[in-house]
């Protein structure tokens, strides 16, 4: 491709780089000149224009990035995609689902490293999206590029991407209480507006006091085809009530605790082909803490290992709270939150 001021008489066809203003009209950048446009540049007294000429094995920006598109998403319907049309040299990939974005990050990265004309920017891996949500964008920078390059770029993208639909239907969140009163059903709440945009509902509440053995069998008895534990007391040791209940109810722990903060205090296992998760005090309140993270992947079928969590530190420090007493930076002895 060739870019910059071109004669009049050579600028039949080639790009407008910059939007002019004439009287009367506006020519936007972007726009294959005509013999009007030509000639009414002329008349407003102008002798040359900055453009864009594509040469033989160019592609126009536009045509670019549909073709990556279609590279990268090969199966919409099998990748929980949807391709836009081309504009400006831009094409958006949409979720046609609510879940989880997988994405082949070594694979999106080689895209980016053929030609820095070529780019495509995405949300971060395991994402949680709304059906038709934005996923990618994809930018052709120049108004053309070697179709060589292109082809170098989509080589090996197919699949790169994909958004995991939930798999599970419902589930059950059992809450313990350490007094005779019954918890504020903040939690609950929290918690059933976390399923409700996955397409998930809770089933009927469960309320037992804060021992082992009432929430072993809370635990066995759960219908939903994910258990969820919200104790009125934190969790702070992997031999504390809840860890142990789940045991005792046969189940088993993979991990506790996470270097997500807040909710450090969670702990994720399994009651045979059931996911547990033991949801930290934070999880009464909407915002984003660890559990979201951990919930989501579960709901969408992703097998989440003591290792997926532990990496979850990077990139972990979510909030600070200032109005808490003793903020975490100067506690002696914070034991995390829940």
């Amino acid at each position: 491709m060739k870019f910059g001021p071109l004669p009049l008489d050579q600028a039949k066809g080639a790009i407008l780089a910059h939007s002019l203003q004439l009287d009367g009209r506006k020519i936007a950048k972007g726009t294959a000149l005509t013999v009007e446009d030509l000639g009414d540049l002329s008349a407003a007294g102008r002798t040359e224009v900055i453009a864009a000429r594509l040469e033989p094995g160019d592609l126009h920006e536009d045509a670019a990035a549909q073709a990556l598109a279609r590279a990268i998403v090969p199966d919409e319907a099998a990748q929980g995609l949807r391709i836009s049309g081309a504009g400006a040299g831009r094409v958006n990939l949409y979720a046609t689902t609510c879940g989880v974005v997988a994405l082949d990050r070594a694979r999106l990265e080689e895209v980016n490293a053929v030609d820095p004309m070529i780019s495509i920017a995405t949300v971060p891996d395991y994402h949680r999206v709304d059906a038709n949500g934005m996923v990618a964008t994809i930018k052709i920078i120049a108004y053309g590029v070697p179709e060589a390059q292109l082809d170098q770029a989509a080589r090996d993208a197919g699949g790169a991407m994909r958004v995991l639909p939930p798999v599970y239907r419902n589930a059950t969140l059992i809450e313990t209480r350490v007094t005779e009163e019954t918890p504020s059903a903040k939690g609950r709440a929290a918690m059933a507006g976390r399923l409700e945009r996955m397409g998930m509902e809770l089933t009927d509440r469960v309320v037992v006091p804060h021992r082992e053995q009432e929430l072993a069998e809370a635990i066995l008895a759960a219908p939903g085809e994910v258990i969820m534990v919200l104790t009125g007391s934190a969790t702070s040791d992997p031999m504390d009530v809840a860890p142990e209940a789940l045991r005792h109810a046969g189940g088993e722990v993979t991990r506790f605790g996470m270097p997500v903060d807040p909710g450090n205090l969670l702990f994720i296992g399994k009651l045979g082909e059931k996911p547990v998760i033991g949801l930290p005090g934070c999880a009464r309140s909407p915002a984003l803490n660890g559990a979201d993270w951990v919930l989501e992947r579960v709901i969408c079928g992703v097998d989440v290992t003591s290792a997926d969590i532990a990496a979850m530190g990077v990139g972990g420090l979510l909030k600070e709270i200032p109005t808490r007493p003793m903020p975490r930076r100067s506690a002696p002895g914070n034991r995390g939150t829940g």
